[in-house]
């Protein structure tokens, strides 16, 4: 599903040039739930990015559902980032004005889906995510675990092959974030392949795959289940 080789990444910073991504090489089968895990500055982030088509990288190749993927334009990348990818985030990035249901319908808009079938397939989706009686409710009137429900109903509503998850609990309490990463466990075991990027062990002790970077290399790849 991913296949990275030899990737490398660095960043100009004025008259010098850091080297965040030191010749990853990294191969995600369909189907699995993988923890990125590192402190600050490892690289996981920028990773993430590039496998979420939101950053390029400099060298190396990088390959998602066998097509390669290597300075998008920013078109091509938007058009298959809606084809492969699904986000969530630590900050939820819901639209505050529209409500749950809405936030959900948006990316089908964008998919050219029409207004009936989008509000059916939104609703289904939060019926899915335990959220069917709060569709009219505004992202002000959810708690944080209802929104980050939410974000993951809108980002599992556009079918994606890969669903990127970045530090999906890192906003919540201890028991919000067993309930979400529960609800992260039960999609991956229905088929979706999840990477999830956390610096929270018992969080990635939840997944089947514990990656760990450190200075833009990987130090390990232990498969925990």
């Amino acid at each position: 599903m991913i296949e990275i080789k030899d990737l490398n990444k660095s960043y100009v910073m004025g008259k010098n040039s850091l080297h965040v991504l030191k010749g990853i090489n990294l191969k995600i089968n369909e189907g699995e739930l993988v923890a990125i895990m590192g402190s600050s500055g490892s690289g996981k982030s920028t990773l993430l990015n590039i496998i979420g088509m939101l950053d390029n990288y400099d060298s190396g190749a990088y390959q998602l559902d066998k097509v390669p993927i290597k300075d998008l334009d920013e078109t091509k990348a938007a058009k298959y980032r809606n084809k492969f990818l699904g986000f969530v985030f630590q900050s939820f990035n819901l639209i505050n004005y529209k409500t749950a249901i809405e936030n959900i319908a948006l990316p089908l808009y964008y998919q050219g889906i029409a207004s009936k079938e989008r509000q059916k397939i939104a609703l289904d989706y939060l019926d899915k995510v335990g959220l069917k009686d709060w569709s009219g409710h505004l992202p002000s009137e959810l708690s944080g675990g209802q929104k980050q429900r939410v974000a993951i109903a809108r980002a599992l509503a556009s079918k994606p092959k890969v669903l990127l998850a970045d530090e999906p609990t890192g906003a919540l309490d201890s028991k919000t974030s067993d309930e979400v990463m529960e609800l992260i466990i039960q999609i991956n075991k229905e088929g979706k392949t999840i990477l999830v990027v956390t610096h929270e062990q018992e969080v990635a002790n939840m997944c089947n795959r514990i990656i760990t970077l450190k200075d833009g290399v990987i130090m390990t790849d232990i498969k925990s289940k």
